[in-house]
């Protein structure tokens, strides 16, 4: 049976996205002070919290698929280094991989935004599968603000898990990357509202000629 096409709910939608971040800080605050140990390696509970975190951030990506048939290169790309850098914290008992995650995940991107730039493209546009109906010159744009931010949240990243707690860490992994994203957003709204597209409307001649599912 091929994968559904419609759209979930948006309450549902944003439950897949951002429900694992949620758990993953309950999960963190609930088991930080604890240990467990598993052949003969004590586990602190950041690296619990993580062995809860990875898989269900696997499943609601799996469900969300599921859902809207689809994922953005981009979900992909950060759920493979999710998973990745998940599995070789555990497997190495050292938190420090988890950690660098969002700086290897925004750090690829802004790599690979500045090279298409660099070659006279878009690349965010591929990214996003053109998720956004917005000019060429609005995805240029857009494009080159977004590989500034995200090597600037590379970098943020980079500064936050080598200076602070790991409690702060886990605020800023969760809440604060996605205020800050937010907030990034907002800033580009007008930019996105001026070169905005609507989507061509159907000709009377053009509705006579397409033809319908299943129609030779």
């Amino acid at each position: 049976m091929p994968p559904a096409t419609s759209q979930p709910a948006p309450w549902l939608r944003q439950f897949l996205e951002f429900g694992p971040l949620l758990v993953f800080l309950i999960a963190y605050f609930m088991v930080r002070e604890r240990t467990v140990t598993l052949g003969g390696t004590e586990y602190a509970g950041f690296i619990i919290a993580i062995v809860i975190f990875t898989p269900l951030q696997a499943a609601s990506a799996l469900v969300l698929r599921r859902l809207t048939g689809k994922l953005s290169r981009m979900q992909v790309a950060t759920l493979v280094l999710v998973v990745v850098m998940g599995a070789i914290t555990v497997a190495l008992n050292d938190e420090r991989f988890f950690k660098i995650r969002s700086t290897l995940v925004f750090g690829t991107f802004s790599l690979l935004l500045w090279i298409g730039l660099w070659r006279g493209q878009s690349w965010l546009a591929y990214l996003l599968e053109g998720a956004l109906p917005i000019s060429q010159q609005g995805w240029m744009i857009l494009t080159r603000r977004m590989a500034w931010f995200f090597m600037a949240f590379a970098a943020a990243n980079e500064v936050v898990w080598r200076n602070f707690s790991t409690d702060v860490y886990v605020i800023w992994d969760t809440f604060g990357q996605m205020g800050v994203m937010f907030a990034f957003l907002a800033a580009n709204f007008k930019l996105i509202e001026a070169h905005w597209q609507e989507a061509p409307e159907e000709t009377p001649e053009k509705a006579s000629t397409r033809k319908e599912p299943g129609q030779e």
